[in-house]
């Protein structure tokens, strides 16, 4: 029988994950706010749990810690003093963080870097073509070669010319370059508004995009306050807000550096930020200005979109912040960059607002 049998719907048989799964969510999403404080986040959760009982008689915070260490989320200090995460908790943020992030941007938009034109790339193909001036040797296939030399040549005086070289066609794919910017000036943390862990979130989902589904791609962070300078992917969920402004020109001059010395044709920067430039470094001393959009740093910090452009290195901006003002600045940067802009809010980074400026139209992402 062809067709779909319908049964009447039981809240109760959904709920399919353990109490252990449950708590892990909140231990994780806590963890990344604490910037890796494993007895800061527990602390927290026993205060949410006297509030809101998010346990049961079966299954206490003590059970849950003890589960923590049996399956290697957690682990004690050299001392036994300090608990700290393992690198399994790193790896289960991550893959959270992709899932949270990106599950309502359409596979459509996803992609591989590939390319419908042959050239040298990594995937060999059955296509053989004579051998062109500029060629790599470790396209030449050479069994073909040595049977077109016995053809044209004969097999008593054999010889290896250039007109009997076959080469292998491969498909090409686009190898990318990409450095992620961290903003982590004190106005991720401004007014009572939590910027940073939603910064981390995004931060560590297109770190994971990048890793696991291109994984020939090259993908370098840097974080950036009064100053820029690399960090390692493995240090983003911990990361904390410093007393810093934000030298978004100098984090970019960075990233521009960085992406210089790489081989790769397709180069890109991605931004995480509240939007608001609000330092240069000038000599050895700092012209700061927080209290509003000052026109020299923001042309600065255009110069640097502009001189990206010229380099042909695209810049995709993540706005953690609602403000008109500074949306109306990430625009004017994006334009003059041709790049793109995602605007998330902080209670839905997966819903965000696409400002595609190299196709000129706008589009709401789900």
């Amino acid at each position: 029988m062809i067709g779909y049998r319908f049964t009447k719907y039981s809240p109760a048989l959904q709920k399919s994950k353990t109490a252990f799964e449950n708590l892990l969510k909140i231990f994780l999403d806590l963890l990344l706010i604490t910037s890796g404080n494993v007895s800061e986040a527990l602390d927290w959760m026993n205060d949410i749990d006297r509030q809101y009982k998010i346990t049961n008689d079966d299954y206490g915070m003590g059970d849950f810690i003890e589960d923590l260490k049996k399956q290697g989320y957690i682990k004690e200090d050299e001392n036994g003093i300090q608990l700290l995460p393992t690198s399994k908790t790193d790896r289960t943020i991550r893959k959270k963080s992709l899932e949270e992030i990106f599950s309502k941007i359409k596979k459509s938009m996803n992609g591989n870097h590939q390319t419908f034109s042959p050239g040298i790339g990594d995937e060999p193909t059955s296509e053989r073509r004579e051998y062109l001036f500029g060629d790599m040797i470790e396209q030449i296939d050479i069994t073909g070669s040595i049977r077109n030399a016995q053809i044209n040549h004969g097999i008593d005086e054999f010889k290896l010319t250039e007109n009997d070289l076959e080469v292998e066609e491969r498909d090409f794919k686009a190898l990318t370059s990409t450095v992620l910017m961290i903003d982590i000036s004190h106005s991720m943390i401004l007014y009572g508004e939590d910027r940073i862990t939603p910064a981390k979130k995004v931060a560590i989902a297109s770190a994971e995009l990048i890793s696991t589904k291109y994984p020939k791609d090259t993908l370098d962070v840097i974080v950036f306050g009064n100053d820029a300078w690399q960090i390692d992917i493995k240090e983003i969920p911990y990361l904390q807000v410093g007393p810093y402004h934000t030298n978004t020109v100098a984090a970019i001059q960075l990233a521009t550096d960085i992406l210089r010395r790489k081989k790769t044709n397709n180069k890109q920067i991605f931004m995480i930020t509240d939007g608001k430039p609000t330092c240069l470094k000038e000599g050895v001393k700092y012209y700061k200005n927080s209290f509003g959009l000052d026109r020299k740093i923001l042309n600065k910090t255009l110069d640097q979109a502009a001189i990206c452009r010229k380099l042909g290195i695209t810049i995709t901006t993540y706005m953690i912040a609602r403000d008109p003002y500074l949306q109306e600045f990430v625009r004017e940067f994006t334009k003059i960059n041709n790049g793109r802009a995602f605007y998330s809010s902080l209670n839905n980074l997966g819903d965000f607002i696409f400002e595609d400026y190299i196709r000129n139209r706008r589009k709401k992402v789900r």
